[in-house]
């Protein structure tokens, strides 16, 4: 038996379906026997796998990690778990894994990392602990043995088509579904790996070399059919780290998918947004497409050039992107990345300015800010981050506690070119902003609620008076204000 462990990783009543282990699950499945632990349900899930291991003997024990709140319940519950049960070989997977192994590696708890893409990787790990043989022939892993760690090459990417589709019976879909702008009952599913650009703030370049493989329309509308068919799904989030690689393979898809009246949502470039058919756009808006995030990043086409964006991003093309969309009626929803090295009072400013050239354009635009963080990867912006002191920790101690907020991009203590009054600057900015155009995202957030919170930020949105918004900061602690990037809408 093996298990697959979700830590857990959120707070929010919308408990995220675990992708990452569901499509390594989809490699097991009729292969070896398996289980799925989800620490976001389980209420005890050490105590469920030490239980299981009393009735089943465990080949392995494999969790997905990623860095912030799930990394903080990973580590003390893979080392409660090898106490419990010392000769069973633990296994990492996710991005922090894949970029942190000779790190991970160093706690006595984690035996072996898989790197990347997992599944044909977990097939031929598996093989080898069950049966014996060499580690080292299994490419995509690092492993500990004698006191050494251990790398193999890289593995290429598998077309996920030579796998099965993913087990989502093997979880109680009901607990996963849930309401939001999207829809009264969204469930959720990733249709491709990968992604072929090289934007140096993000951790997904050096995972996969940007490259990317995809699923077949007919596979991906029969996920729609699934959901819609077996449990009433109106709504579908799609997790893939691009979905609008391929302009044919989107627009097959919107087209099968059409009759199943569902709304979706999705990540992918404005470059790549902007070089799709008029057709194209009016076939996904017919088929539900209903909101886009887009990494728009910053205001100023130097500092995404820095980035290494790459394509043909530009400011400018952002806000024709935000026009777009609004004749289609579809939702931009556009991250920004601020604060960056050298000069981050000078960036933020920019930021700020470009912003509100945006809601001119589309006020139904969402905005989520992130402060810059640096990831392990080579580039200019890590090289400045260093050149200024900056250093990832050393151990998995030193990554829990204080760092979970560094990964989420919010408030990075760690950051020795952010002072407090930048940061200040940067979340009084947004909850002027969030207060003159609230967020449609939130269903609760409607009526007089509306009107007085967009009566309380129009005066200091007109001025540019953004400071110590004390009047603001009181009407959420009435009335909770909801963020999308971190409540999941």
């Amino acid at each position: 038996m093996i298990v697959l462990y979700n830590p857990r990783s959120t707070q929010s009543p919308h408990i995220p379906l675990p992708l990452s282990l569901l499509n390594v699950a989809s490699a097991l499945e009729g292969v070896h026997a398996y289980t799925i632990v989800d620490g976001n349900v389980e209420t005890d899930p050490v105590a469920a796998i030490t239980d299981l291991a009393k009735r089943h003997p465990l080949t392995a024990i494999g969790m997905s990690v990623m860095p912030g709140p799930q990394l903080n319940q990973a580590v003390p519950d893979c080392r409660a778990l090898k106490r419990a049960l010392p000769d069973v070989p633990m296994i990492w997977g996710g991005y922090f894994a894949s970029q942190h192994y000779a790190l991970v590696l160093e706690d006595g708890a984690i035996d072996i990392c898989v790197r990347g893409q997992g599944e044909a990787t977990i097939l031929e790990l598996i093989d080898v602990l069950t049966h014996g043989g060499d580690l080292g022939s299994v490419a995509g892993i690092d492993y500990r043995l004698d006191g050494s760690v251990h790398h193999t090459p890289n593995r290429d990417l598998v077309p996920l088509d030579d796998f099965a589709d993913a087990p989502y019976h093997r979880l109680p879909v009901e607990r996963y579904l849930h309401s939001h702008y999207l829809g009264e009952r969204v469930a959720a599913h990733q249709t491709s790996y990968g992604c072929p650009f090289a934007c140096n703030f993000c951790a997904i370049v050096s995972i996969v070399n940007r490259r990317w493989v995809g699923q077949a329309p007919e596979r991906v509308a029969g996920v729609f059919e699934y959901f819609k068919r077996s449990y009433g799904a109106d709504a579908m989030q799609l997790y893939d780290m691009d979905y609008f690689i391929k302009e044919d393979r989107v627009e097959e898809i919107s087209e099968r998918i059409t009759p199943y009246d569902m709304s979706w949502w999705a990540l992918g470039r404005v470059d790549e947004l902007m070089r799709y058919r008029e057709k194209t756009w009016e076939t996904m808006a017919k088929s539900g497409l209903k909101m886009v995030f887009c990494g728009a990043e910053a205001g100023d086409p130097e500092a995404l050039k820095r980035m290494n964006k790459g394509g043909k991003v530009s400011p400018d093309l952002t806000i024709e992107l935000a026009r777009r969309m609004r004749k289609y009626g579809v939702v931009p929803e556009f991250s920004f990345v601020l604060g960056s090295p050298p000069d981050p009072m000078s960036d933020i400013e920019r930021t700020i300015g470009f912003i509100r050239k945006i809601k001119e354009v589309n006020p139904a635009t969402e905005v989520i800010l992130y402060m810059y963080t640096p990831v392990p990867q080579d580039g200019t912006l890590l090289d400045e981050a260093r050149d200024l002191g900056f250093r990832f920790p050393q151990t998995l101690d030193e990554w829990v506690g204080d760092w979970a907020d560094f990964s989420l991009r919010r408030d990075p203590k760690q950051n020795p070119w952010l002072n407090p009054a930048l940061q200040r600057k940067v979340r009084n900015f947004e909850r002027v902003l969030n207060a003159y155009y609230p967020t449609t995202t939130d269903m609760s957030l409607q009526g007089v609620k509306r009107m007085i919170l967009r009566a309380l930020g129009a005066w200091r949105y007109k001025t540019q008076v953004y400071g110590n918004p004390i009047e603001l900061r009181a009407f959420h602690k009435l009335f909770h204000y909801q963020r999308p990037e971190t409540s999941g809408f």
